[in-house]
């Protein structure tokens, strides 16, 4: 299908059609998350990008006030949550110039220590890969439609972003 800018015209140089036209790879995760995995799987997808950013969060060991946590439980909303994931990499995409970006977040029961996100942008260039890849976790954190309990020694508890994630999140508006 055909790629067209506002002008009417297929352009490899507006920035929505190279959008439209970007790899986003977004998924739920049930069982175990393999960061290493993943970087592979991504970079095999590649075609000739010089920049690769990916990051991976860990569940914390411990909650705010410092009592043991056991993990984390991740309930979704099937359908709802995989489109909260996938126009979090559609806007990234119509933000920066990435050619490709891979999200995998952990559903379920995530025990302390375990990988809970996997996130990464390929770009022609770092900067432009650092952004989209700093941005990608911003908006995961505070819009991926998630609701999370911290299981642990103070208790079970649900949790919300932090001010410091909205802030974080703010920064791109």
């Amino acid at each position: 299908m055909p790629l067209w800018c506002a002008q009417g015209r297929k352009s490899r140089s507006c920035r929505r059609c190279r959008a439209a036209e970007m790899a986003a790879t977004t998924r739920l995760e049930n069982g175990t998350l393999e960061p290493d995995r993943e970087l592979r799987d991504f970079l095999a997808q590649l075609g000739g990008e010089g920049a690769v950013v990916s990051f991976t969060g860990l569940v914390r060991p411990s909650d705010r006030g410092g009592d043991a946590v056991d993990g984390l439980h991740l309930d979704y909303y099937p359908g709802v949550t995989e489109a909260s994931l996938a126009r979090i990499a559609e806007e990234a995409a119509a933000r920066f110039d990435i050619a490709h970006s891979w999200v995998v977040h952990r559903c379920g029961f995530v025990a302390a220590g375990a990988p809970i996100v996997f996130a990464a942008a390929a770009a022609a260039h770092r900067r432009v890969a650092f952004e989209a890849a700093d941005y990608l976790m911003d908006r995961l954190k505070t819009d991926a439609v998630f609701w999370k309990r911290e299981d642990g020694a103070a208790g079970n508890r649900w949790i919300e972003p932090t001010e410091q994630d909205r802030a974080d999140r703010k920064r791109w508006d």
